[in-house]
């Protein structure tokens, strides 16, 4: 089964400029451990797991260039209040009890290093797929940020799920209002600089 689902054949059919899925369902753990080992070998190439549901993504230049913008505006707002801000960009984070798995678009801990980040960011450009909220809630991230339709979404972990909030526990300083202004990947060395200035 794996070697045909990554076969090169099909992969040469997935368009890297635009962001594609592949749903997969009744698909084992171990299953998908193997897909995940074969897709190293596959660059541009993300995997969720949610109970026995495997999505595959192609991600595209435009997501690439979200992602890393909003991760340097991030990390240049801590470096200037000098907060401890340790990123791992896209780790993988499994969890075989609770059968989820997932690579955030970037993820951090913030003051010190723990086991799983305390944010995750994700940049949504279509929609569909398996449902990220609950690979997360069951992989006990605090914070997931959804960058969708030009604007933030907080999602706090609460014992009943997740709620939206206006402003990150994590920094609650943090106007992000303001950082989503500059989530400009056509011009991001700029817009990095014209935060920095701001903050």
């Amino acid at each position: 089964m794996t070697s045909a689902i990554l076969d090169s054949a099909i992969l040469e059919k997935l368009d890297r400029q635009t962001e594609q899925r592949l749903i997969l369902r009744s698909v084992s753990w171990q299953q998908y451990l193997s897909l995940d080992a074969l897709s190293i070998d596959y660059p541009g190439l993300k995997l969720s797991y949610l109970e026995g549901v495997l999505e595959i993504m192609t991600l595209s230049p435009e997501h690439e260039l979200l992602k890393k913008t909003i991760a340097r505006l991030l990390e240049i707002y801590a470096f200037a209040k000098r907060i401890d801000l340790h990123g791992f960009g896209s780790t993988t984070y499994r969890r075989e009890i609770a059968a989820r798995g997932l690579e955030p678009d970037e993820c951090y801990c913030i003051n010190q290093l723990k086991s799983v980040s305390d944010l995750a960011i994700e940049v949504v450009i279509t929609s569909g797929g398996v449902d990220k909220l609950a690979i997360y809630q069951g992989l006990s991230v605090p914070e997931v940020w959804f960058w969708l339709d030009q604007s933030l979404t907080v999602y706090q972990l609460t014992t009943s799920g997740y709620e939206v909030s206006q402003q990150s526990l994590l920094l609650p300083e943090l106007d992000l209002g303001l950082l989503a202004q500059y989530i400009q990947p056509e011009r991001q060395s700029e817009a990095v600089r014209e935060f920095y200035a701001l903050i």
